[in-house]
């Protein structure tokens, strides 16, 4: 009886062994089909991909909507500008540009993990992008150009913030926000121009 509730003591040595023994050929069993390894790759692959195209898609189309929406200005095309000014289908391409990069670093950023380690993050990446998809109404819709110099600095201050915050995460992302602060700077020029016509 008392042999019956006797257990075998074995020694770490040997379950260390036998766990090395198991895990070898469960693993050699995975790589033998590797069919459960590669459809989970494919998933992943899939998920970000999906994800991708949402980050960078979403600002794109919502600036090509603004642009669509109001961004056809009389009253630019008629201001007498310097031979360095933009043409109005350059300023709407710059837009566009600008709108892609910043998706596309705000993806860089959100695969990384860092808006739940930096909320701060993504609200300075919401703020650009609802300034920068304001600035058309108020300044070509509305003819506003005082509120939309306004809103030229705080899209660059913005973009500022969206460029270190990002760099601390991913510095891919926060180089992808650098051409961002150079569009930032021309919409602000352009804008003081309308501001002083």
């Amino acid at each position: 009886m008392a042999s019956q509730e006797l257990k075998h003591r074995t020694k770490p040595e040997e379950q260390e062994g036998e766990t090395k023994e198991i895990d070898a050929s469960s693993a050699a069993d995975m790589n033998n089909s590797g069919k459960p390894r590669r459809q989970k790759k494919r998933a992943m692959a899939s998920r970000g991909l999906r994800s991708l195209v949402l980050a960078v898609s979403f600002p794109t189309l919502l600036t090509i909507m603004d642009i669509y929406l109001f961004g056809s200005s009389n009253r630019y095309r008629n201001t007498e500008k310097p031979f360095y000014f933009p043409p109005l289908w350059a300023l709407h391409l710059a837009c566009l540009a600008a709108a892609f990069l910043s998706g596309l670093s705000a993806w860089l950023v959100w695969a990384e993990g860092g808006f739940h380690k930096q909320p701060n993050a993504l609200l300075l990446y919401l703020g650009q992008l609802g300034l920068s998809l304001g600035w058309y109404p108020i300044v070509f819709g509305a003819g506003a150009t005082r509120v939309g110099l306004v809103m030229c600095t705080a899209l660059f201050g913005a973009m500022v913030g969206c460029c270190r915050m990002f760099r601390v995460v991913n510095p891919i992302a926060g180089d992808l926000v650098k051409p961002c602060l150079i569009w930032a700077l021309l919409l602000s020029i352009v804008n003081l121009r309308l501001v002083y016509h």
